[in-house]
């Protein structure tokens, strides 16, 4: 009689465990809305508008032309990209990570420095 209660208690604890996973997921799939899921690809792949327009910057400078105009063009266009570059935080959750790991790194480096 005892094996079947304790039976009975790990199928009790098992559909409570089912039943909470359920409810995780359902839950889940309530972020595939379209303002969280565009929230979560921009923490994901962030845009660099920078680092874009200072490449089609480069691009215009660099072709060849007897006139000059691309690089009355090119060159603001690179020092554009520049400053959205140092204006615009563009990181993403992998350079929140690396950060996080490079600072734990300091705090323990600064750690085993005192004691």
């Amino acid at each position: 009689m005892d094996e079947y209660k304790q039976r009975v208690r790990k199928l009790k604890l098992m559909s409570d465990s089912l039943r909470r996973r359920t409810s995780i997921y359902s839950q889940i799939s309530d972020i595939d809305k379209k303002d969280s899921a565009r929230s979560l690809k921009a923490l994901r792949k962030a845009p660099d508008p920078g680092g874009k327009m200072q490449k089609i910057g480069f691009i215009i400078f660099w072709v060849p032309e007897p006139t000059g105009i691309s690089n009355a063009i090119g060159a603001p266009m690179i020092l554009a990209g520049k400053y959205l570059q140092k204006k615009y935080n563009g990181a993403t959750l992998k350079d929140i990570a690396s950060e996080t790991k490079n600072h734990n790194y300091t705090v323990t480096s600064f750690k085993d420095a005192m004691f």
